[in-house]
């Protein structure tokens, strides 16, 4: 009896073991790729383990996942680094391409680089701000307290996971995230032209960029490695380098406005513009196009657009849209711990460090940025015909942005 049951035993736990190596090295984009891909791989720049080192926190199933990739792991424990000491010294400025010195629109004007030891000391800072105002009990903000476990998966579609570099970006809309998608495709070859992968971002036509299926994202994990998924998606967010760009709460706002609902959109102006219209201007009988629509000069205009933001009804129906969703609801700086903070503000300087610290700035350079950026200076002007009570309680709606992310309280917006 006693050598059935162990028969039983060994059946089971060898069918187990097999199920694992299947998930581990046959899926091309798996775990088992952890920096061997190419040589610009590199391992998790801060709270990387070193060989021999325990896994902390982690569930028996991570624990077994995490001695499984050992061998692997092990074979970059000596190049280890924490993001502070990960300094590059002198500049690689690659030569640019015909196409992106023709490129209409952007802007290639020349500034002063911060140099590495500040970008270090830079994130330093940004990361200890937001660290200390997550550990702070007396600022909260909804779902802070949550665990990484208790973030559904549809949450977790804004990180992007790139196997081949151990990198993972959060991308924020309204945030350079068209370019940093590039970026992302080009590093993890996940898009073919005529059978090659682009090799130059802004080679990337713009509709591919916001293709869902172009990107691995954590809420595919389920359909890829099902009761597993979040094992490995803690697993990499151990080792990866995790990275996410911000930016000023109300100029974000002011930009999505712009691109949305100035400009012609047809799916926006029925989702969203239709709705605000007859709710907050009184307009009945709209017309069924956005061209129609702006044609008689039916425009959703900004305080229209506030008063839906802060319009209770607004979650009830259905929640934000990622472009004016708040970054602590898309990226979970609480539950994640990111390595890269990047600030729009010094988009140029932060894209060209981050680029030196994943070790590919030789590859590419950071596509240039546009020249009509919305600047933080049109705030008054956009604002100055919202009423004070509306703005404070804008600002309470963000807060949490403003604060963890270190952007200073706009005092002007929100005083007589």
């Amino acid at each position: 009896m006693t050598k059935a049951r162990l028969l039983r035993l060994s059946v089971v736990l060898v069918s187990i073991f097999m199920i694992l190596l299947i998930i581990v090295y046959w899926d091309n984009v798996g775990t088992a790729h952890f920096y061997l891909h190419t040589s610009f791989s590199r391992p998790h720049s801060s709270g990387a383990l070193a060989a021999g080192e325990d896994w902390e926190a982690l569930p028996d199933v991570d624990e077994f996942l995490a001695k499984l990739l050992s061998p692997s792991l092990k074979q970059n424990s000596s190049i280890t680094r924490k993001t502070e000491q990960l300094l590059v010294h002198g500049s690689h400025k690659p030569a640019l391409s015909n196409l992106e010195e023709n490129v209409r629109g952007y802007d290639w004007s020349t500034r002063k680089d911060r140099n590495s030891l500040d970008q270090g000391k830079l994130q330093v800072e940004r990361q200890r701000t937001l660290r200390e105002f997550c550990a702070n009990s007396s600022f909260t903000f909804p779902t802070k307290e949550r665990s990484f476990d208790d973030i559904p998966n549809y949450e977790l579609n804004h990180l992007i996971v790139d196997d081949r570099h151990g990198v993972i970006y959060c991308y924020v809309p309204k945030v350079a995230c068209t370019n940093w998608k590039r970026v992302m495709i080009v590093l993890s070859e996940s898009l073919l032209d005529q059978g090659v992968p682009y090799r130059n971002p802004l080679d990337i036509p713009r509709e591919h960029v916001h293709n869902t299926s172009t990107h691995l994202t954590f809420n595919k994990f389920w359909r890829r490695y099902g009761k597993f998924s979040r094992h490995l998606m803690k697993i990499k967010l151990k080792k990866y380098t995790k990275f996410l760009f911000v930016r000023d709460p109300f100029v974000r706002l002011i930009s999505a406005f712009r691109s949305k609902f100035e400009l012609e959109n047809e799916d926006f102006y029925r989702r969203f513009a239709i709705p605000m219209l007859k709710l907050y201007s009184n307009h009945t009988n709209l017309p069924a196009s956005v061209s129609e629509a702006f044609g008689a000069g039916l425009k959703v205009s900004f305080s229209d657009f506030i008063q839906y933001l802060l319009d209770p009804r607004t979650e009830k129906m259905a929640p934000f849209n990622e472009h004016w969703r708040q970054v602590y609801r898309l990226c979970h700086p609480c539950q994640i711990d990111y390595d890269f903070i990047g600030k729009l503000e010094t988009l140029d300087e932060d894209a060209a460090y981050l680029l030196q610290l994943l070790k590919v700035d030789r590859r590419f350079r950071f596509p240039p940025s546009y020249r009509n950026r919305t600047a933080s200076s049109w705030e008054d002007n956009w604002f100055a015909k919202i009423p004070l009570a509306w703005r404070q309680q804008l600002y309470k709606l963000y807060e949490a942005d403003f604060v963890l992310f270190g952007y200073p309280k706009p005092e002007n917006l929100l005083k007589d």
